[in-house]
């Protein structure tokens, strides 16, 4: 054997990156961008709620960090916007309402109800062009 095939034989295989292990473990490219895209809002998830939990708490002074004075606003704005990206909203009054803005199924039915009962319906059909609006005199 060549000095280049024993080298080829005893090298280790070259260790893979988290992206070279997603790639291997899932096949599909969409799902992959779906897990990447995950960790991506988790990391901004976690850097915004330390700023944030920063911008609230005094640091004792033996850490000799400096005491920052920054506006949380855009801040909590980046963080309740990644929030909502995983399906968390935030409501007020306890969240006893739910976040709909404080109308629950029952009422939004009521309402639908009764917006029916009082306005009058028709029904619209689009044929092929030219496009025509008739309305449906058959109820």
């Amino acid at each position: 054997m060549t000095e280049e095939q024993k080298k080829v034989e005893t090298e280790e295989p070259k260790k893979k990156g988290v992206l070279g292990k997603l790639k291997e473990k899932v096949d599909d490219k969409d799902e992959q961008l779906a897990i990447l895209s995950t960790f991506v809002r988790l990391g901004i998830l976690v850097w915004s709620g330390g700023i944030l939990t920063l911008a609230y708490i005094k640091l004792p002074p033996a850490l000799g960090i400096p005491e920052q004075k920054l506006d949380p606003t855009f801040i909590a704005s980046v963080f309740t916007g990644v929030l909502a990206t995983f399906g968390v909203t935030a409501t007020k009054n306890g969240g006893a309402k739910g976040a709909t803005g404080g109308i629950s199924k029952a009422d939004m039915e009521k309402l639908i109800e009764k917006a029916s009962q009082t306005a009058p319906s028709q029904t619209i059909r689009i044929e092929q062009s030219p496009l025509k609006l008739t309305p449906d005199t058959k109820q």
